[in-house]
């Protein structure tokens, strides 16, 4: 599949040998695949069965599905690199010497976009079994008037990436009565970026199975995979079945030769090569909103996730809005990692690298901000005023009037791109990392500038220590699992607005919120001192007990 080296050769946004989106499926991946999809096939009879795989690459995905039917069979296919498609070309008629082969030069993309009525390779007749792993490219290296094309087809909103086109571009050729099988980053089921192509398949097919591969490490790209299963308009409506497989710590109560294996039991799996797997089986859930976020549901999840909302008086939302840190197009500027003289308007600085649970290690770095509010309203600060900042700004000014984009927007050239309301710095914020294997959240009493590296919160005081203990919690792990499904390698969590904002909270008045509010101040004005172990497990403990919850080993 490398649909994706013809849009670096296009456009030149990246170097051809980073190749964005080649990444050959394992065999042991692709037979998996055609197996799930000849188990739900219901193919023609009196006829060959159509087949298509809209990026052959090396062939293997058809050699996988070739393998387990029986019958006459045409073949169709595109590929961008002539290379691949001759290689894919010789061992699927070697592999099937009565096979028609109906392999094409080209993007399968380009065939939907410009013959979209009239059918593929000239013919109307849709095809009985389709089998892909689409190329994975983002807006910025296939170019905006592609990405802008193949949005207004297929009714894309947001950051388009090319397989959610490829996605439902596939849905439009597939039989009424056809069965599909598609490898996918595991992303596409929950980020905003994939609602439109969710929704697209949801009103476009019968999902069938969805399989969350986690970090199961199938690929040697670093890609995170999922497989869907889906039948054409035609097939009985039924509940998808939903199963995930993410590496665990926990005891293993069984053993299995592979991941793949293991997706045939529920509970935890060891490998041969001494990995452990917690496997999960359930139904597809996405909340009875076409575009909404796909999850695993089960009964255990659904009483679990019901007792929690039983509990809840609100979430991290109704505290105040989200915001991510000050973004200054302008890093070495505004804020190198050393300074060489004193300035006054040098604002400390809260990045990742100061991290740290409940409370943050002092500030180390300076940022230059230039922003201030007047009469409620933010406004970039007369320069005349500091003369040793102005006089260092004007040593950049080339660099700075470099971002035409400020100019253009009527701003001043000296100013920060995104500097947040600069009245909101001096509040106490609640502070936290996007990406980590544990939930690093914190409390900012400095009065710092948030860097663009961390994301920050402010309202309430009180609600702000009380979701700072919610939000270390075990008990949010738990929750993030079971109502976001989203994790990434070796158990590590991204905490980004439209998972956070969702976080929920016990009722503030209750005697359990505010014990867990005391102990969260008592908390952040020990850890001055060290770690605070067993401090941190008492508030623990007391936020399982605010949801109405024991204590689950996470």
């Amino acid at each position: 599949m490398t649909e994706a080296v013809r849009f670096t050769k296009r456009y030149g946004d990246v170097a051809e040998a980073k190749a964005d989106g080649v990444t050959y499926t394992p065999r042991a991946l692709a037979d998996f695949v055609a197996g799930r999809i000849v188990a739900s096939a219901d193919l023609p009879s009196g006829r060959p069965a159509r087949v298509l795989d809209p990026a052959v690459g090396h062939g293997e995905l058809l050699l996988a599905l070739l393998s387990q039917l029986e019958g006459p069979v045409e073949v169709y296919g595109y590929e961008t690199d002539p290379e691949a498609l001759t290689e894919a070309r010789q061992r699927l008629a070697a592999a099937r010497p009565g096979a028609v082969l109906n392999l094409r030069l080209g993007s399968f993309l380009d065939h939907v976009l410009d013959d979209h009525a009239g059918g593929l390779f000239g013919s109307a007749e849709p095809y009985d079994m389709i089998i892909a792993n689409p190329p994975y490219v983002r807006t910025q290296i296939m170019g905006a008037d592609r990405a802008r094309q193949l949005a207004q087809q297929f009714g894309l909103t947001g950051r388009v990436d090319l397989y959610h086109a490829f996605l439902l571009g596939m849905a439009t050729v597939l039989a009424p009565d056809g069965a599909a099988g598609f490898i996918v980053s595991n992303r596409f089921m929950t980020t905003k970026g994939g609602a439109s192509a969710r929704a697209g398949m949801v009103d476009g097919l019968r999902l069938r199975e969805v399989y969350d591969l986690g970090d199961t490490k199938l690929f040697d790209a670093a890609v995170l995979p999922a497989v869907i299963i889906a039948c054409g308009k035609a097939a009985e409506p039924t509940t998808p079945s939903f199963a995930s497989i993410y590496q665990s710590k926990a005891e293993p109560t069984h053993t299995a030769t592979d991941p793949l294996a293991a997706l045939g039991r529920e509970g935890v799996a060891e490998l041969p090569d001494g990995r452990a797997f917690q496997v999960h089986h359930g139904t597809l859930d996405n909340g009875g909103t076409p575009a909404g976020v796909w999850r695993l549901a089960s009964e255990g999840v659904e009483s679990w996730l019901a007792t929690v909302e039983a509990n809840t008086w609100g979430t991290f939302r109704d505290i105040g809005k989200i915001r991510v840190g000050i973004k200054t197009c302008a890093d070495k500027v505004f804020l190198p990692k050393t300074w060489d003289r004193e300035l006054e308007l040098h604002r400390p600085l809260t990045t990742h690298h100061t991290a740290r649970r409940f409370r943050p290690e002092p500030p180390n770095r300076q940022v230059l901000y230039p922003h201030h509010t007047v009469d409620g309203k933010k406004q970039a600060v007369d320069l005349a005023q500091f003369p040793a900042s102005r006089a260092y700004l004007e040593e950049h000014r080339a660099t700075l009037e470099g971002r035409s984009y400020v100019i253009e927007a009527g701003r001043q050239w000296y100013e920060i791109w995104v500097p947040q309301n600069p009245a909101d710095w001096p509040a106490p914020k609640l502070v936290f990392r996007d990406i980590s294997e544990q939930p690093t959240f914190w409390m900012d009493l400095e009065r710092t500038v948030v860097n663009g590296d961390c994301y920050w919160l402010t309202g309430n005081e009180d609600l702000l220590w009380l979701a700072l203990g919610v939000a270390n919690s075990t008990f949010i792990e738990r929750f993030y699992d079971r109502r976001f499904n989203n994790k990434l390698y070796a158990g590590r969590r991204r905490f980004i607005t439209q998972y956070v904002e969702l976080f929920p909270l016990p009722d503030p008045e209750s005697d359990a919120a505010q014990q867990i509010v005391a102990a969260c101040r008592d908390l952040y004005a020990a850890i001055d001192g060290g770690p605070q172990p067993e401090a941190e497990r008492h508030v623990d403990q007391m936020v399982w007990a605010a949801f109405g919850l024991p204590v689950e080993e996470v």
